[in-house]
């Protein structure tokens, strides 16, 4: 199944309640934490991850998804090939993002407290294809891109840790880039995270050699649109 058994622990609820409190608070004192955010995410995620499991399941793709179990790993992407796809490509556009970020295919802990395994392998596939919802929405991985990201995760999934995320990272931007986010990026993500595909339907590795701009199109993201002002602003 995917690997993911063997990395499985059972726990009971309790143990579960212990784990998902502690980490939510750790996960909200330090965001980088990474393994506090996926053992929050992985101890609140049941009833959720049984409703994206439903979504997959009602549509074509999503089915075929669950059936095949596809994992995103140096070891299954090749990179050498991504490479040297055309410029405007979305496997292209991914290799040159993992680049600039200094990120791999291989930074996703295992899933280790879901204990149903197919549920286990839909949280996986989660986090094996958040990089692309940064490529997808152009947002750097930087906390305000992160918040982002988040939130577009969070109304789609309704993930708890998608929220605990979107939230907790709203408030610790300083003011000022909490301004650009409440006032540049939040209307138009929550717009985008309505009215687009559902990304977990998407099977990633079957487009990679497509153009990303045909690629958004077929999602339903349109591009961000910012004032002048905004524009003009130095980056964050």
């Amino acid at each position: 199944m995917s690997g993911l058994a063997a990395h499985h622990i059972k726990t009971t609820l309790a143990q579960k309640i212990l784990l998902g409190t502690g980490s939510s608070l750790a996960a909200l004192v330090n965001p980088y934490r990474g393994d506090m955010v996926a053992v929050c995410g992985e101890t609140t995620a049941c009833r959720s991850l049984e409703n994206i499991r439903s979504k997959m399941m009602e549509d074509v793709t999503g089915k075929i998804i669950l059936k095949e179990k596809p994992r995103i790993s140096s070891e299954t992407m090749d990179l050498k090939l991504l490479r040297a796809l055309p410029e405007s490509t979305l496997g292209r556009q991914y290799v040159k993002m993992l680049d600039k970020y200094n990120i791999t295919p291989d930074s996703r802990l295992p899933v280790r407290f879901v204990d149903d395994i197919e549920l286990a392998y839909v949280l996986q596939r989660y986090r094996e294809i958040h990089d692309f919802n940064h490529l997808l929405l152009g947002q750097p991985t930087n906390l305000r891109g992160e918040v982002v990201v988040k939130w577009f995760e969070a109304i789609q999934t309704g993930l708890p840790m998608c929220w605990l995320a979107a939230l907790g990272g709203l408030a610790r931007l300083n003011r000022k880039r909490r301004t650009k986010l409440l006032t540049e990026d939040l209307q138009w993500v929550i717009s985008t995270a309505q009215n687009a595909e559902f990304f977990m339907n998407f099977y990633f590795e079957e487009r990679l050699d497509q153009d990303i701009d045909e690629f958004q199109y077929d999602a339903g993201i349109t591009a961000q649109k910012r004032t002048t002002k905004l524009k003009k602003s130095k980056s964050v």
